[in-house]
């Protein structure tokens, strides 16, 4: 079911326009309330468009009373529009092939942007589709400000779409190929139609360039150069008529006519030779710029035909409250307005939506909501006798399980006394162990430096001048040593079965590694490089390490024979984990 209101906003890139629809007894559109507030369109304000449209939004709620979901027309400047033509398939079918059409032809990543498609014609043959798109950042930032003036927005149209509804609304019996051409602030809309066909192009170029010829030839700020425009234009200007201030209006404004003249024109034959359209018949002029008064005569002269204004309102019924608040001397910049409303007569095809997927989920959700509140207030009055006889026996079982509690009380003190005294245990077995382990090396380090000293003593004129501990750390309760040793062998044939049941082995400590540094007497030759004798000392020396005990391997050597008479050398024992120090 169709609302029976529409509140309608166009954002434009100068002004913020809202209007309240409804339709009538006689079935036409009725402007119930209305409200038009202006605001900058300088480009150079673009990072403050958004916050003057919610302060223009704001304004009209302020005054005007105005506010509630809304269906917004999204402007030239930020919607993007093509035209594609492809083979005529089933409805269900042409979802991938637009799809296709979007990537290949909307200059940004689709993942960057909103868009949408609407068919304009299926001939059976072939197929004729709007491709119509925003980026991403700017449409949230449209609905942002929309939603913080009070005006959530509802539906997102393509202002260019809008254009063409509101011109088939209004004037209906007009089937022959007409152009209209919608003069904004930064952008210039032209619709081509005929019949159910129609296309659109978008110039970017506006009332803003009459105004910033003004800034540049008067050396004026933009703010008074768009002032001086409106009041000239407007014929509501104080100026005298040779004034060089109106002079250079009225020449910025005829320069403008003729390029909007010749884009036109070209526009229009190019449009004739791709789509194979027939040559207009007339053209109607619709926005603010439409209002500069040489333009009409100027397209006429030059196109060759019949130029008008487009009359916004020619089938809308205008409420007195609306009459009061200006709407029909705004006429000409509401074409936009009206064609959002349009929907709320008779029966058409959805068209472009840009809203923000997260928005049109929210939309779909807040529709829903009645039904779901509904729904729950349902389910909730259907519990209601479950959960009172599960309460009761909820309550019947608290009260057996604190009885229960009760008697678990002193088994609970006994258990927490336990579990004190096995840590108690646990830890004194931990300082048994590690007093048996100081206990069995304490010699270690006597024995092993004694059998050190024999190792020198039997090569003769050594010496050591360092001894470096180096002890690894500990590894981490749970974890294992990269250089723990392997798993022992399995048993030998014929060895006796161990038993399964016995306690593992505790693991060997990571190895402790000696850097000893020292020096050997070259008696010999003590004034000259150690001979090679004197070199193969020591290398015995260190070799016989292999033999000990407390060593496992001999790591590291390192020889100097630089001084004369003396061999110093390094080296590193790594120690038996077995016969640790």
């Amino acid at each position: 079911m169709r609302s029976p209101r529409v509140l309608a906003v166009d954002i434009g890139a100068g002004h913020v326009a809202c209007g309240s629809f409804a339709v009538g007894a006689s079935g036409r559109l009725v402007l119930q309330h209305f409200a038009l507030e202006p605001h900058s369109s300088d480009p150079s304000h673009e990072a403050r468009w958004a916050v003057e449209i919610t302060q223009s939004l704001g304004a009209v709620g302020a005054r005007r009373k105005l506010a509630g979901p809304a269906s917004i027309a999204v402007p030239g400047h930020l919607a993007l529009t093509k035209f594609i033509k492809t083979p005529s398939v089933a409805k269900e079918k042409r979802g991938k092939i637009i799809s296709f059409e979007a990537a290949e032809n909307i200059p940004y990543p689709l993942e960057e942007v909103v868009w949408d498609s609407y068919v304009v014609a299926d001939d059976g043959f072939d197929l004729d589709v709007m491709l119509t798109a925003v980026k991403f950042e700017a449409m949230q930032s449209l609905c942002a400000a929309s939603d913080a003036a009070g005006f959530p927005v509802e539906h997102a149209t393509p202002a260019s779409l809008a254009l063409c509804r509101g011109f088939r609304y209004n004037y209906p019996k007009i089937t022959d190929s007409v152009i209209v051409v919608n003069v904004g602030a930064r952008t210039t809309s032209m619709l081509f139609l005929e019949g159910e066909r129609f296309y659109v192009r978008t110039l970017a170029f506006a009332g803003n360039a009459v105004t910033q010829a003004l800034v540049e030839e008067l050396r004026i700020d933009f703010a008074s150069a768009e002032a001086l425009k409106i009041q000239v234009l407007s014929g509501k200007s104080d100026l005298p008529a040779n004034s060089p201030s109106r002079a250079a209006v009225h020449k910025a404004a005829a320069a403008f006519a003729a390029r909007l003249q010749m884009e036109v024109t070209r526009s229009a034959v190019n449009h004739r030779r791709q789509a194979g359209a027939n040559a207009p018949v007339a053209l109607y002029l619709a926005g603010g710029g439409s209002l500069i008064e040489e333009l009409p005569g100027q397209l006429a002269d030059k196109l060759k035909l019949p130029v008008e204004r487009y009359d916004a309102l020619k089938n809308v019924d205008v409420s007195a409250d609306a009459r009061a608040a200006g709407a029909e001397s705004a006429a000409p910049v509401l074409a936009d307005l009206v064609g959002l409303a349009t929907g709320l007569i008779g029966k058409e095809e959805a068209g472009a939506s840009l809203l923000p997927p997260a928005l049109t989920a929210a939309l779909e959700f807040r529709k829903r909501q009645p039904w779901l509140i509904a729904a729950a207030a349902l389910a909730v009055v259907s519990l209601a006798p479950p959960a009172l006889y599960f309460h009761r026996v909820t309550s019947a079982t608290n009260e057996r399980i604190a009885q229960v509690n009760d008697q678990l009380r002193p088994l609970s003190a006994v258990s927490f006394r336990n579990s004190e005294n096995l840590a108690q245990i646990e830890e004194a077995s931990k300082q048994i162990t590690a007093l048996r382990g100081a206990y069995e090396t304490k010699a270690n380090w006597i024995n092993f430096l004694a059998d050190l000293q024999e190792r020198l003593v039997k090569i003769e004129d050594v010496w050591l001048d360092k001894i470096h501990v180096d002890r690894p750390a500990l590894p981490e309760p749970g974890t294992v040593a990269l250089d723990a040793p392997p798993p022992p062998e399995p048993p030998p044939a014929g060895a006796a079965p161990v038993d399964p049941n016995a306690a593992p082995a505790a693991p060997l400590p990571p190895p402790i590694r000696l850097t000893l540094s020292g020096r050997l007497l070259d008696v010999s030759n003590p004034q000259s490089k150690v001979s090679p004798e004197s070199l193969q000392r020591v290398k015995q020396l260190l070799a016989s390490f292999t033999g000990s005990q407390f060593v496992t391997a001999v790591e590291n050597e390192r020889f100097d024979t630089n001084q004369n008479g003396l061999l110093k050398f390094d080296f590193t024992l790594v120690i038996n984990p077995r016969k640790t120090l």
